[in-house]
């Protein structure tokens, strides 16, 4: 008996079809899906990840809506303009896929709004969730949880399928790196995806080690406020080198053993 095929999804290979500027940038992208996976982030192939096009005013990248983050490949994700239209996208067959409108909504709005922003991660993480749910929100309780001292909160407005939250969107993520959807989820930015990986990565930490602390019904150590601004303004830029700079090198090492095909 013949074993099915465990990748059925054969999407052509865009390489030296594009600039090698955008193909490094779909590699990365596509690397930050598996990552995102594998780290537990994931919620099936709904939530996104985009990446801007190196020298294309106005173009980000994002991936297929109907395809797992551990499929997504450089040549899987589609390039899509600030108001919506498809710039490019692989042949996928039969199945034709598209770009998610909850996804266009929320990404387009950071790239429009932030130029220095290559890269914007949206998660519904279990622990994201749950403490987007919480009154408190995410607590100082942890040195991981500090550098996020100053997070913004956006509320709940239903599914992001409406253009005009995005105003609201942009004015509660400001000039930050982190965003608290609340009754949602999580969001963070960056300079290149490896930044923005590493600000999720840190973010769900936080969340995780908080929920895990709440749940031993005791209480809570706080930490002297001067103390937390202290560590906060340790991890601001200009007090430290890029995040990802260092890790995302090592992390796409990580990746290239475990399963390379994101580079296809």
């Amino acid at each position: 008996m013949t074993a099915p095929d465990p990748h059925p999804l054969q999407v052509p290979s865009l390489r030296g079809q594009c600039s090698e500027a955008e193909w490094q940038a779909r590699v990365d992208l596509a690397a930050c899906y598996r990552l995102i996976a594998h780290y537990g982030m994931a919620d099936m192939m709904a939530n996104h990840i985009s990446a801007r096009v190196p020298g294309e005013d106005g173009a980000f990248l994002i991936n297929a809506y109907g395809m797992m983050y551990e499929e997504i490949t450089a040549s899987s994700l589609i390039k899509v303009d600030h108001e919506g239209n498809v710039l490019s996208k692989p042949d996928f067959g039969a199945l034709d896929y598209g770009v998610n409108q909850a996804g266009y909504v929320i990404h387009s709005a950071v790239h429009a709004a932030r130029p220095e922003v290559d890269c914007v991660i949206h998660t519904h993480s279990w622990a994201s969730m749950a403490v987007s749910s919480l009154a408190c929100g995410l607590l100082p309780l942890t040195q991981t949880a500090m550098r996020f001292l100053k997070i913004g909160y956006h509320d709940y407005q239903g599914v992001v399928l409406n253009l005009d939250e995005q105003e609201s969107i942009i004015r509660d993520l400001g000039q930050g790196e982190a965003l608290i959807l609340r009754n949602h989820g999580a969001m963070t930015v960056g300079r290149s995806v490896g930044e923005a990986f590493n600000w999720m990565h840190r973010l769900e930490l936080a969340c995780r080690a908080q929920l895990a602390a709440m749940a031993c019904n005791t209480p809570l150590a706080a930490v002297a406020p001067a103390v937390l601004e202290e560590t906060w303004n340790n991890y601001q830029p200009g007090t430290r080198r890029p995040y990802g700079l260092m890790e995302w090198p090592a992390l796409l090492r990580k990746l290239d053993r475990m399963d390379p095909g994101y580079r296809l």
